[in-house]
């Protein structure tokens, strides 16, 4: 019985399920050491840098990966090596790295004052951490195209487990400045590519060059859905430290809550390996029935993961941020409901978005996304307590994004999916380290 539930798992889902099951359970410890380590005001400074570097570096870096990965898999299909797909995905990452790099620099003091309590140091860690996690994410690409999973899984697991041992000896040694939890985020991923880069370097090759129009045709699009996605998610934090920066314990607090209640999502980040190209398989062979099938049984799923962990967070999640992220006592029963409703509609938004793109709908995925952040603007900008204002927009921007997306598929529905593009070409591998 065992071995056969082995055989319907899809290539790759344990290898990559056990790294960001590793690399999930470092963001609890990281957060959980730091948050008895440090002062509420440290750790605020520390709660904005992760929101930045997440937003930012998943935002970007993310689509990077997944382009790489599948002109990387097209290639491997034809027997061609991935070495130019590498070196024009390393340029962009590093373009990319250069313009954020560049703004961050320009904007270093007054983002130190507004951001980190006028630590400079935070925004040198921050440029840090970009830049570990344009090399991860390039690395990444290779690999998951490859379909070399349990070297994807062993770099997500790699830079966890250093995440753990790292803030375990942080924590043991009393270290209380915000500066070293966040170095962490440098040090971790960097040790992690090194480590696994042998496989990347043994199957560079070379071959016939990759037209940049065939990487960046539909990388523009995704990079913004993909930005915006991030905004939705982690916006939170920055705003509260913004509309609020006299509050020290709000923001620490709102980022220990949004750990907890966005555990569904390290789950979905398994089950999201088997999805993306299921969908575009049915989709690009015309078979309605089953994308309609197969659709319907991801949003079951994540319905039903969503709803339970929401009645969890809703019960004892205040107590858990006190009890494992030493937490101030800001936050209710009622902010982790409206918290655990956003992260419910946030999963809907997911899992529809991979529909669009199996669809081969890269624009209207980008403008759900835009329509859901500007939702979650107008809500930010209401009057009402800070925190409120930030826990609605979080849940109001994510069903905005959903109801979207919904709607856009819909119409879509009304004709049978039809081949946009060869099935090499639409079925990427969509394993993903960008849950942290």
């Amino acid at each position: 019985m065992i071995s056969r539930l082995l055989r319907l798992i899809p290539p790759g889902t344990i290898a990559v399920g056990a790294g960001l099951g590793l690399l999930g359970l470092a963001s609890y410890v990281h957060l959980a050491v730091a948050g008895h380590s440090l002062t509420e005001a440290d750790y605020s400074s520390l709660s904005v840098l992760w929101s930045i570097v997440f937003t930012l570096g998943i935002g970007v870096f993310m689509p990077v990966e997944q382009e790489v990965a599948r002109l990387v898999a097209a290639r491997h299909s034809q027997g061609l090596p991935p070495g130019p797909v590498l070196a024009r995905g390393v340029t962009v990452a590093a373009v990319v790295l250069a313009v954020l790099v560049l703004a961050v620099t320009a904007g270093r003091q007054p983002l130190a004052d507004r951001l980190f309590a006028g630590d400079s140091a935070m925004v040198t860690v921050l440029v840090g951490a970009l830049a570990a996690m344009a090399v991860a994410y390039a690395t990444r690409g290779v690999l998951s195209g490859l379909q070399l999973f349990p070297w994807y899984g062993t770099q997500l697991g790699i830079d966890g487990g250093l995440r753990i041992i790292m803030v375990a000896l942080l924590g043991l040694a009393g270290v209380t400045s915000p500066v070293w939890y966040g170095v962490v985020l440098v040090a971790a991923p960097l040790v992690s590519v090194v480590l696994t880069l042998p496989p990347v370097l043994r199957a560079i090759g070379g071959g016939p060059p990759v037209a940049w129009a065939t990487l960046l045709r539909g990388l523009g699009l995704l990079t913004v859905s993909s930005l915006l996605s991030q905004v939705v998610v982690n916006v939170g934090v920055i705003n509260v430290k913004l509309l609020a920066p006299s509050d020290v314990a709000a923001a620490g607090a709102l980022l220990s809550a949004l750990v907890l209640v966005r555990i569904p999502l390290f789950v979905f980040g398994s089950l999201q390996a088997s999805l993306l190209p299921g969908l575009a398989t049915t989709a690009t062979t015309g078979d309605r029935a089953g994308f309609h099938s197969l659709l319907r049984r991801a949003l079951g799923i994540v319905t039903a993961l969503g709803l339970t962990g929401a009645i969890a967070a809703v019960l004892v999640g205040p107590w858990l941020v006190r009890t494992l992220f030493d937490a101030p006592d800001v936050l209710g029963h009622g902010d982790f409901a409206w918290l655990a409703a956003a992260t419910l509609a946030y999963l809907w938004a997911m899992v529809l978005g991979q529909a669009l793109l199996a669809l081969d709908r890269h624009r209207g995925q980008a403008l759900a996304w835009t329509v859901g952040v500007a939702a979650l603007i107008a809500v930010t900008l209401i009057p009402a307590p800070v925190t409120l204002r930030v826990e609605l927009a979080y849940t109001v921007g994510s069903a905005v994004v959903a109801a979207t997306m919904a709607v856009l598929l819909f119409a879509g529905f009304r004709r049978t999916p039809t081949p946009a593009r060869s099935l090499d070409d639409a079925v990427a591998p969509a394993v993903s380290g960008g849950i942290r």
